[in-house]
């Protein structure tokens, strides 16, 4: 009877010691659920999205698309950075949106610079433009239409008012 008795209190201290853990499992149960079930939700998420990526790439099989882009066009030592031409265009569309006070000139200068840095923005992106061959109102359409564009492209520039954030959809 001894061993029967030992083995009895043996467990009774485990289940002594087990009881905190027992309890946390029961008070804690759903919390635990609830991470598992968000652990398997978002893994199949992301399982959905590498397998639409992967058929998209294949629909429009992607290499194709870059097959026929000439890379040593963007390596041109004539060639500005894009980066340098938005800093340009963030500025020089500021000063033009602050002319009121300037002399005509200066405004005059300011909007050729601007156009120029356009002109040189689209041709880094491959964005037509017309913008040299045209005058006046017909210009100006022409800017907000290769601005929108820009802005397509990912280029943000400043709004045709001040205090308006541009908006081209």
């Amino acid at each position: 009877m001894g061993v029967g008795r030992g083995l009895l209190l043996m467990l009774a201290i485990l289940a002594v010691c087990c009881l905190p853990a027992l309890f946390a499992l029961v008070f804690c149960a759903d919390e635990i659920l609830d991470r598992v079930a968000c652990g398997w939700a978002e893994w199949r998420e992301q399982r959905r999205e590498r397998r639409t990526i992967a058929r998209l790439d294949r629909a429009i099989e992607a290499e194709s698309l870059t097959r026929d882009i000439d890379l040593t066009e963007f390596d041109r030592a004539d060639r500005r950075p894009l980066e340098q031409l938005a800093t340009d265009l963030r500025r020089l569309g500021g000063h033009r949106l602050a002319a009121a006070d300037r002399s005509v000139v200066w405004h005059g200068a300011v909007i050729d610079a601007y156009d120029e840095r356009l002109r040189a923005a689209c041709g880094a992106l491959g964005i037509a433009e017309h913008l040299t061959e045209l005058e006046g109102v017909d210009r100006e359409i022409e800017r907000v239409r290769v601005e929108g564009l820009l802005h397509a492209a990912g280029l943000t520039l400043p709004a045709a008012r001040p205090g308006h954030h541009q908006r081209h959809r």
